[in-house]
């Protein structure tokens, strides 16, 4: 299991939850950041149907601002295991050892470079994540989500200045956090 969006001012965070076939992976997957866009869409839809199961989970970006990121992160990952078909025994995710997992698992540091299957989880949650703030970015054009996928770059920082925050900022983080001290 792994999540994406944990970082960016903007959207939710996604986790998935891949369960792969004995003996055999999905040639090519290795740590989303490490693989360009089209790269990852083709695997995305290579891991879906090949995968023996798989769940993808999010927490809202208002989940995000009560909770914090780190609780939205876990309750983000507790939906992808619900929505495997079968609960498994045993779950390997990216990072540090979740405390107050409702599952057993093993934390491996860079798992989605590590573990195979902790990197077709973080395509998976990296692609769902993007074809989400890709949808937003429609409705809401003057943050570049297109290209910044809700992350702090220089032009969503002066859309920020310019528009205010949107409905889909996390008022708890960085720069959208600053705009509401300053009461803008």
């Amino acid at each position: 299991m792994d999540e994406a969006g944990r970082g960016p001012l903007a959207g939710p965070v996604v986790a998935a939850a891949v369960v792969l076939r004995p003996g055999h992976p999905i040639e090519g997957a290795a740590d989303s950041k490490t693989l360009s866009r089209a790269v990852r869409e083709e695997l995305y839809e290579r891991i879906i149907s090949e995968a023996l199961a798989f769940g993808i989970g999010a927490a809202s970006v208002r989940e995000i601002d009560r909770m914090n990121i780190l609780r939205a992160s876990t309750r983000a990952m507790e939906r992808a295991v619900r929505a495997l078909p079968t609960q498994p025994d045993h779950i390997v995710v990216d990072g540090l050892p979740i405390k107050k997992a409702p599952w057993d698992h093993e934390a491996v540091v860079d798992g989605d470079a590590k573990v195979h299957s902790i990197a077709c989880a973080s395509i998976l949650a990296k692609v769902a994540r993007d074809r989400l703030m890709l949808r937003l970015a429609k409705r809401y054009p003057a943050y570049c989500w297109e290209s910044n996928m809700g992350y702090g770059t220089p032009a969503h920082l002066r859309a920020i200045d310019e528009w205010g925050p949107s409905p889909h900022h996390r008022l708890t983080f960085g720069k959208c956090q600053i705009e509401l001290e300053l009461g803008a």
